[in-house]
């Protein structure tokens, strides 16, 4: 609030400290609807003609301002579900929900800079071949997202997408298709060296192109 009010005072642009207020409602546990209150109440106080007897009235706050707090509450409401259910339970992996979320957030930054997500990211998939369902292809999965887990340790998103589909989000550095070899020949020993695994049969691991927006890219995913 107190940002809010600096800016107003300095005649500055609301949209930050608008969102950073949302947010921080939202964070303390307040609803959309005291949210607004608190902000109408706000545009009350810093009207020209107050007189320090005012009357918060959401309806008379200017729609722009309304809308800015309102998506500020709501993309920390989204962040704070996202982070109470982020990975999947049986292989650590992140969910194909936080895969999509931490997408967004590189097709933004990229398209900031007026740049492609392919340009500096990589989407690796690593789909297991397997002919049936049940004990064997869980176990699998687990050895998968282990080796996963294991070769990009340096804050690389690794996701579940499907039940036998895993992915990793990683920036385009000089030592991916490396280690790209190497977490394939890591699950492939992992695989070769469990008998019970045998019917999973090969694995495939491969880059996918990063399309033109995250619309698509949801596309790509559910296709997978």
């Amino acid at each position: 609030m107190d940002a809010v009010c600096a800016a107003v005072v300095a005649g500055e642009d609301l949209s930050t400290p608008l969102a950073d207020l949302g947010a921080s409602r939202a964070e303390a546990g307040v609803g959309l609807s005291g949210t607004l209150q608190d902000l109408a109440a706000l545009h009350a106080v810093s009207g020209e003609n107050s007189d320090g007897l005012v009357s918060a009235d959401p309806d008379a706050v200017p729609s722009s301002m309304l809308r800015t707090t309102a998506l500020g509450w709501a993309d920390a409401v989204s962040g704070m579900a996202v982070g109470r259910e982020v990975e999947d339970p049986l292989t650590g992996l992140n969910t194909v929900g936080y895969l999509r979320t931490r997408l967004h957030e590189v097709y933004r930054e990229a398209h900031s800079r007026g740049a492609a997500p392919d340009d500096d990211y990589a989407l690796i998939t690593v789909m297991l071949g397997v002919s049936t369902a049940g004990y064997p292809r869980l176990v699998a999965m687990v050895l998968i997202a282990d080796a996963l887990r294991t070769v990009f340790d340096a804050g690389e998103t690794t996701a579940l997408v499907r039940s036998a589909t895993a992915a990793v989000l990683a920036p385009r550095t000089p030592e991916l298709r490396s280690r790209c070899v190497q977490a394939r020949w890591m699950i492939e020993h992992r695989l070769a060296a469990d008998p019970a695994l045998r019917d999973c049969g090969q694995i495939r691991l491969q880059e996918e192109a990063l399309p033109g927006d995250h619309a698509e890219v949801c596309r790509m995913l559910a296709s997978l």
